[in-house]
């Protein structure tokens, strides 16, 4: 029997009710969006407060994953696989019926229950399988490839700072990408915003800012009024292009080196990420829309930037 006050998620028939089951547990739990994503954080889970406020307001169908990392933020994390039964109950549109009964069922009853609850553990270890496959192939591109900063044969060595960055708002513009500017947006295969390339023009309000994180380095750093402050921290997409997305706790996110580029101007850069690799846009580099993303430092063309005070 549930304790008294306690969320049942059991009970949702559709995806709209679990949402709403979702809500009451966030209610119980007296979280902010920002708490339940800093407490994921802490457990190694990424729960972006723009995609979670779509889950509850019923306009996304959350993930499995989604779902475990939630429940775990909301100190549930003993119910996790009774949350994501009644995900894919709600996802297939059955409605459970109540406990007694489903513990008087059939054999034939409960064999499928069983089925049903392997297969959410089949997709949960195949989604794990791939993030580490994906992870591990990154980092084999990272150190095995040209530029990698582990230090082996062939690596460039990271230069110094040849010139003062300017202080206060910056626009960082991809040089071959004529009036595009790194701000935010979304990438194939992640769901919370990410850094891409976008007409300079559509930044404002949000500002950037290189903000010193010392021996050298610096943080990205994004503010908007609506938003507040974050930085830019390297994450990994379900596709595995390491990605980079605006975190509230700058005290955790990626460290870069500003490197000046041997290809132009004096306000011309590589950003070299403390930990391996560098910034570059993938696909089209003349598109708008394009991410910023994390590959073996060469240092030219895609990886190299303008930084100039903000106009």
């Amino acid at each position: 029997m549930a304790n008294v006050g306690e969320v049942q998620p059991h009970r949702a028939g559709d995806t709209g009710e679990f949402a709403a089951a979702m809500r009451q547990l966030k209610e119980r739990a007296g979280l902010t969006y920002r708490q339940l994503e800093e407490r994921a954080a802490e457990h190694g889970h990424v729960l972006a407060r723009s995609t979670l406020a779509d889950v509850l307001g019923g306009k996304v169908t959350p993930r499995p994953e989604l779902v475990a990392a939630f429940v775990q933020a909301c100190g549930d994390g003993e119910r996790v696989h009774e949350w994501l039964e009644a995900r894919e109950r709600a996802v297939s549109g059955g409605r459970e019926q109540g406990k007694d009964e489903a513990e008087a069922g059939t054999p034939g009853q409960r064999t499928r229950r069983g089925m049903r609850w392997r297969r959410v553990l089949a997709v949960l270890l195949g989604l794990a399988v791939l993030s580490f496959a994906a992870v591990t192939a990154w980092i084999v591109g990272l150190f095995g490839g040209r530029g990698g900063s582990g230090g082996g044969a062939g690596a460039p060595a990271p230069s110094e700072n040849r010139a003062v960055l300017p202080r206060g708002p910056v626009e960082i513009r991809p040089v071959v990408a004529d009036g595009l500017c790194l701000t935010d947006g979304h990438a194939e295969g992640y769901d919370s915003l990410v850094a891409v390339q976008r007409p300079c023009e559509d930044v404002a309000p949000q500002e950037t800012e290189l903000v010193s994180a010392g021996g050298g380095t610096f943080r990205v750093q994004w503010y908007h009024p609506d938003h507040g402050k974050g930085c830019l921290n390297v994450v990994t997409a379900r596709t595995g292009a390491a990605l980079l997305e605006p975190w509230d706790d700058c005290g955790k996110t990626s460290r870069f080196r500003i490197e000046p580029s041997d290809s132009g101007g004096n306000d011309q850069y590589g950003l070299r990420v403390v930990g391996g690799g560098c910034v570059g846009i993938s696909g089209s580099r003349k598109s708008a829309g394009a991410p910023a993303v994390i590959q073996p430092c060469d240092m030219s063309g895609g990886q190299v930037f303008s930084v100039s005070p903000a106009s």
